[in-house]
């Protein structure tokens, strides 16, 4: 997700959410629900038992083509080879300068079709860098935005399996994690189930074209009675993905953060070319000059994006990314770059809140 606040567009569901009494704030061009009952309702509905999120603001691009799986590998760093049909993968476009383009989710129809799912603020920018690529290195295939006819549901949680069965034919025990299936649900005969989700609760994700959203959304909504299902906002989606250590594009990682740097050294692969692989690969082998790691406050304090980290002397040692109070665990939780001798389990360090130097440690992600 990408955290540009100029609101412009509707997604397909907006008129449902306000009628649900969610409250609606502009964030990365859209109008969307950042809470309904509220994020602490939300956020355990989601890690005990089932919630649905509409996160049909992120994007989505098809490409298909005799070089489709080239440019795919080209433009992303993980190994694409190693993806089968009907499988997903977690990938980063990497820009020219040693940052991140974005983070995408990779989908596998088979060896010339592929769709990519990009964050919501960086469509038109993720969409300008995949076509100059296409078009430098002379790649044969054609790529489509179909950002705007699709919407995203996604059912997460424990028993969001036992939801969403009743309402498909496709065996979703059959669903591995990161693969996904096309089938019937809820009424719409052409919909992507996808197991992947960004709130470490598992469940699955929806992409279902526009027409058919409100359709779905009902049907998940009857089904998951039973389970006390709610919908949930942005607000519950980012303290969930927060508790995981998932990194949230525009706070965590960005267009000067190498993914190298921030932990995604996971998704950074080396056995096969991708844009500026060598700046990355140098990263790994001779040290990063600053890390991402998890921290939880020692002291009373609410860490909060761009606070300052600094040492007990007070110097400068790095800046907070993402923060929060921690709904599962009950205490402020942070992630932030720091210097790499800050950066080892249990290294002390302090967050600048106001005018208070407080203190937090570093810990080992997730935290949950």
């Amino acid at each position: 997700m990408s955290t540009d606040s100029t609101a412009s567009k509707r997604i397909a569901l907006h008129d449902k959410h306000v009628a649900l009494g969610a409250k609606m704030v502009p964030f990365a061009g859209f109008d969307m629900p950042l809470q309904y009952a509220g994020l602490a309702p939300e956020h355990h509905a989601v890690r005990n038992s089932v919630g649905m999120f509409d996160v049909s603001h992120m994007g989505e691009f098809g490409v298909k083509g005799k070089d489709a799986e080239a440019l795919v590998a080209w433009i992303c760093s993980n190994n694409i080879s190693k993806v089968v049909d009907m499988q997903a993968q977690y990938n980063c476009m990497p820009n020219d300068e040693g940052g991140i383009v974005d983070d995408l989710i990779v989908y596998r129809w088979n060896s010339t079709e592929y769709t990519l799912v990009v964050n919501a603020g960086n469509i038109a920018k993720d969409w300008d860098w995949i076509m100059k690529q296409k078009e430098a290195k002379g790649f044969d295939c054609e790529i489509e935005d179909q950002s705007d006819d699709v919407s995203l549901l996604a059912v997460q949680g424990p028993n969001a399996i036992k939801v969403l069965q009743k309402l498909t034919d496709v065996d979703l025990d059959a669903i591995q994690f990161y693969h996904f299936a096309a089938g019937d649900l809820g009424g719409s005969t052409d919909v992507i189930i996808s197991n992947t989700g960004y709130t470490g609760s598992g469940g699955f994700e929806l992409y279902v074209w526009n027409k058919d959203a409100s359709m779905v959304w009902d049907a998940v909504m009857e089904a998951g009675n039973e389970f006390d299902i709610i919908p949930c906002g942005l607000a519950a989606r980012d303290t969930l993905r927060l508790e995981k250590g998932y990194c949230l594009y525009g706070n965590d990682i960005d267009n000067t953060t190498s993914p190298i740097e921030a932990g995604l050294g996971w998704i950074t692969k080396f056995a096969e070319p991708f844009n500026n692989q060598a700046y990355h690969k140098n990263l790994k082998e001779n040290g990063v000059s600053r890390k991402l790691v998890g921290f939880e406050m020692v002291e009373r304090g609410i860490p909060r994006q761009h606070y300052v980290l600094v040492d007990a002397e007070g110097n400068t040692i790095g800046e907070v990314t993402s923060g929060t109070q921690s709904p599962s665990l009950d205490k402020a939780i942070g992630m932030g770059y720091v210097k790499p001798e800050y950066a080892a389990a249990d290294s002390e360090i302090f967050v600048q809140i106001r005018n208070k130097t407080v203190k937090a440690k570093t810990t080992k992600l997730p935290f949950l």
